[in-house]
């Protein structure tokens, strides 16, 4: 039986779906990650044998790879959201966690790239949560 998980952009222009199952799940701590999303980390899975199908809006994506890295981002041109792409020659699917309509579809496998993670990023656990914003 085949996986299957949607998801999309935040302006509702860019819909897509990924057949198959991931291999790995990684929170990237790593200086480019903490750039393109703003954040702590970059929250990834991977897939060496789904197939990506974009159900509409595959024109507003546009990719941007960092000369001289591995670094890649897809995103959708009018509200900048994460989207997912493939990488080495069709070879592994990527998707963007928070892209997915229902969040991961499974638990994290590692945090990785520890060493170039933000000053800031320390003790998330002691931090307070709320349910809403704070009043």
């Amino acid at each position: 039986m085949t996986d299957q998980c949607s998801g999309g952009c935040l302006c509702g222009k860019v819909r897509y779906t990924v057949d198959g199952s991931f291999d790995a799940f990684f929170l990237c701590h790593c200086t480019y990650c903490q750039k393109d999303t703003g954040s702590a980390h970059a929250a990834n899975l991977f897939s060496r044998h789904a197939t990506l199908r974009w159900q509409k809006g595959q024109d507003h994506t546009k990719t941007f790879t960092l000369p001289g890295t591995r670094h890649t981002k897809s995103f959708c041109t009018e509200c900048g959201s994460a989207l997912p792409r493939v990488e080495m020659d069709g070879a592994m699917v990527v998707v963007p966690a928070g892209s997915l309509d229902k969040g991961a579809v499974k638990q994290p496998d590692a945090h990785i790239m520890m060493a170039s993670k933000a000053d800031w990023d320390n003790e998330l656990g002691q931090v307070a949560k709320l349910d809403g914003l704070p009043s």
